[in-house]
């Protein structure tokens, strides 16, 4: 049976042009992997501890954060540092219970003595980046930690890294997040390698290499005089971090990645929250990009410093690209049903598909070696992870799309529920992130790709059903997933009926 398509040629070179795009993009992650493997043995000797040991900051913004504030206050008090030369700033924008709880720890706090300040806005004019803001106009460290709300610092994080700020041209030690509820659900362990994969391979290759990377947010200490020498926080991306960190590394200073300098994290376990995380961090690099991406590529810099913040200033483009490759695919095999030859499929269907997907899964994989996990045992996990990549492709394609158009928006954070073991609920707790516009799209993509595949099944088109159903699996992986918040609190509400 042969197709007639009277667009073919034009759909073809479409279809065939994306998929070569997404090939460069996965590619690029064979560059990473060889670059970290490159420098792997690159560890610069821990400086001594110095004779007098500088003032710190140490900063916690926190909106709305019941389950976890009060967790993160007792771990930043119990620091390891010298308490005169150690302030706390908690900068709370909350709006409910969470400022009560609060001040009562606070309060607790310095009754033992802790230098430790709860303080409050009038309003939460610029989100994270205006408390981070207002609390760095009153803070009297020339060092500044900043730890968000879901993450529990060791002891001796400030032991380990404020002895690098020694080099005068230092404005940044960042550290490695770990996860405290990495095996709580399958959703959990594949955002965990997701992680991973930013911070043991891609953060770890362009440091060594001499690249741009960025502050994540938390987990980090900057020096104050880089902040104010940068322009200070601003709030016109979602991704204020990012934004600062470009800034800062234009000015000429100098930023420190300590892989070993673990910071124990909350993973988000509702997947709606997920979602909204992940399309706050795509729509902020996309503005970032929009915002600085000029003076990067005019500034004098070595052209491979300019690429790779090329790359990563645009590499949530790839996004949309999946969307379209949505879109195309399947009328895109139809037309080859009859007329690709084995040499066409071997010379150019092959090369694009592993540059786009394989390159990839290497990518994490290393990355779980570099973590000194069994990559072996890792490979179960795999097929979920491609699933998760193509069902987010929507959230973050819409995302890049707003980012795109629109400077700045509304922060909306990522709830956490204190949930650090299996069998622990959350479905029963405040806080939840609602269903975004991309869950009809989900589930239109899910229904489509089961028709496809039940199509492809009739016409007897098996080469492509491992492809099929990988779309099928991710989008509806994703639907049900952004569903099962809903459907058990309607089974609670019944029960509790």
């Amino acid at each position: 049976m042969t197709m007639d398509f009277s667009g073919a040629p034009a759909l073809l070179a479409l279809y065939y042009l994306v998929l070569g795009v997404l090939a460069c993009f996965g590619l690029h992650r064979f560059y990473l992997v060889l670059w970290y493997r490159h420098t792997r043995h690159r560890h610069p000797e821990p400086p001594p501890a110095p004779q007098e040991w500088p003032m710190v900051t140490v900063q916690l913004p926190l909106y709305n954060e019941v389950y976890v504030a009060p967790r993160l206050i007792a771990a930043v008090c119990a620091l390891d540092y010298p308490r005169d030369r150690l302030e706390i700033q908690v900068l709370d924008d909350s709006t409910d219970e969470t400022a009560e709880a609060v001040a009562q720890v606070v309060a607790a706090a310095r009754a033992r003595g802790i230098d430790i300040v709860h303080l409050r806005r009038a309003d939460r004019t610029g989100f994270k980046a205006g408390a981070l803001a207002a609390g760095l106009a009153v803070a009297r460290g020339s060092l500044v930690a900043i730890f968000d709300a879901d993450f529990v610092p060791d002891p001796d994080f400030l032991r380990r890294s404020v002895p690098w700020f020694a080099d005068p041209g230092l404005a940044l030690v960042q550290g490695r997040w770990s996860h405290i509820n990495r095996s709580y659900s399958l959703l959990t362990h594949v955002q965990a390698i997701l992680l991973d994969g930013h911070f043991l391979v891609e953060h770890a290759a362009r440091h060594r290499s001499g690249c741009f990377f960025n502050f994540n947010g938390t987990a980090g200490i900057w020096r104050r005089a880089a902040i104010d020498d940068a322009g200070g926080w601003t709030h016109d991306t979602l991704t204020e971090d990012l934004d600062l960190s470009f800034r800062a590394q234009l000015r000429g200073w100098r930023f420190l990645y300590l892989p070993d300098l673990t910071v124990p994290s909350e993973l988000p376990v509702d997947v709606n929250g997920f979602k909204n995380q992940q399309y706050r961090w795509a729509k902020g690099s996309v503005q970032t990009g929009r915002k600085l991406l000029g003076r990067v590529l005019r500034a004098r810099l070595p052209w491979r410093v300019k690429l790779e913040a090329l790359i990563q200033l645009t590499n949530n483009f790839t996004y949309t690209l999946m969307v379209l490759l949505a879109v195309l695919v399947f009328p895109a095999m139809l037309i080859q049903k009859d007329t690709a030859t084995l040499w066409r499929v071997l010379a150019l269907d092959v090369p694009l598909f592993f540059g786009a997907t394989v390159s990839v899964l290497v990518f994490y994989l290393v990355s779980q070696s570099a973590g000194g996990l069994d990559w072996r045992k890792q490979l179960r996990y795999l097929p979920t992870l491609m699933g998760l990549g193509l069902g987010l492709s929507v959230n973050n394609a819409l995302a890049v799309l707003s980012g795109c158009t629109r400077m700045g928006g509304t922060f909306h954070r990522t709830p956490k529920y204190k949930i650090e073991r299996m069998g622990e609920d959350w479905v029963g707790k405040r806080y939840r992130s609602g269903r975004n516009l991309a869950f009809p799209i989900e589930v239109a993509f899910a229904l489509y790709f089961i028709a496809c595949t039940v199509y492809a099944l009739a016409l007897g088109m098996w080469p492509s059903l491992p492809f099929l159903g990988l779309f099928v699996y991710g989008f509806s992986y994703m639907a049900f997933l952004s569903l099962v918040p809903a459907l058990r609190g309607w089974r609670l509400r019944q029960n509790g009926a």
